[in-house]
């Protein structure tokens, strides 16, 4: 970690509530303050990520930023000139809507982990489609999509579709956000049923226009049933990938004193790492490695990043790690996890995907 960050900018920060120290984050980011574009990768990273390709996109290395951080689209280019290799906007919704009242992002230092009732909080699917048509595309770009809060789940297929329609050339691909536990009964969409109808509408529509990867985002509070289930839909409904796992509802085991007094919402960080790599190795089991996973939840290290890809993640993401750690947290994981693959003695990234459940 940088010691800047962690000995001066970190402690200003947290003196600020969660979100406006979030938005600083942004703005920061936005005016050119986060960091400049490495020249070239080491020969060891060149040598271990040269040649990553899923669902029939490039990526520079397996290292992403999961949706969530960029809800808008402003920082996607600058996100790139961190070291991230691709970045997930949103979660995008086809009408803006401001999302849930304030406060509704919390900060849990004691277990490096945040809880967020954020709800879904964007600019609305046509303002941000505009915005990433400006994208310099220094990085894959996907985007994260789900549903208005005030349409019911009856309707739902039909928004999601309004939205995939509207941002489906800006996105490289486009993840089906159905695990955010801040909009009122969205986890219902998971079931069978309606995820086959959903993902069913999405893909005859994808069919008819340019196809794109479309990816569905998964809760970790399902049981092994439910997600075998899930994978059973995705193998037959030829969905390129599942993103495992969405923010806990949880708070199992918190260090936290008085957790309840912040009210609902989903926790993110390193107390779902465990649950998220056991839901990731399940995938990956009974998929028998078919399904590409992007692996999210407690990336600090570039041995937490190991973790999750020798239980079956393809790539992977994070969002809290980076929160605190600042931004050298990509170039850090990146850097580290090539050093881990060579002293292991893979010859390349995709040997090491799965390897502690082969």
């Amino acid at each position: 970690m940088s010691r800047f960050f962690e000995k001066i900018v970190r402690p200003v920060l947290f003196q600020l509530d969660a979100e406006t120290a979030h938005e600083f984050g942004v703005m920061a980011l936005r005016l050119g303050l986060g960091g400049s574009r490495p020249s070239s990768h080491s020969a060891e990273q060149n040598a271990v990520f040269g040649s990553i390709e899923r669902f029939g996109l490039k990526f520079t290395n397996p290292l992403g930023v999961a949706a969530g951080f960029d809800k808008n689209g402003l920082v996607v280019d600058q996100l790139a000139d961190l070291g991230f290799g691709f970045v997930e906007v949103g979660t995008v919704t086809f009408r803006p809507q401001p999302g849930n009242p304030k406060p509704r992002l919390f900060r849990l230092p004691q277990d490096r982990a945040l809880i967020n009732r954020l709800g879904f909080n964007n600019e609305g699917s046509e303002r941000i489609a505009e915005r990433l048509g400006y994208a310099k595309r220094r990085c894959v770009i996907g985007v994260n999509i789900g549903r208005n809060k005030d349409v019911p789940n009856e309707r739902a297929v039909e928004n999601y579709l309004q939205t995939f329609e509207r941002i489906h050339d800006v996105a490289d691909y486009v993840a089906v956000n159905v695990s955010s536990p801040n909009t009122p009964n969205l986890r219902d969409l998971q079931s069978s049923e309606n995820l086959e109808h959903l993902i069913g509408t999405l893909q005859e529509a994808n069919s008819k226009l340019r196809r794109k990867p479309l990816l569905v985002k998964i809760a970790p509070d399902l049981n092994d049933a439910a997600v075998e289930s899930i994978v059973d839909l995705c193998l037959r409904m030829k969905v390129s990938g599942v993103i495992a796992t969405n923010t806990t509802v949880s708070r199992e085991g918190l260090l936290t004193l008085s957790v309840e007094k912040l009210g609902d919402g989903g926790l993110s960080g390193k107390p779902l790492a465990a649950r998220s790599n056991e839901i990731i190795e399940r995938i990956f089991r009974h998929s028998g490695g078919k399904l590409p996973i992007v692996g999210v939840g407690g990336i600090f290290t570039a041995q937490d990043a190991f973790e999750k890809i020798a239980a079956g993640s393809s790539l992977i993401q994070a969002y809290t790690g980076f929160i605190y750690q600042g931004p050298s947290f990509a170039a850090e994981i990146v850097s580290g996890l090539a050093k881990i693959l060579k002293e292991r003695g893979f010859s390349n990234f995709d040997d090491a995907v799965g390897s502690a459940v082969r």
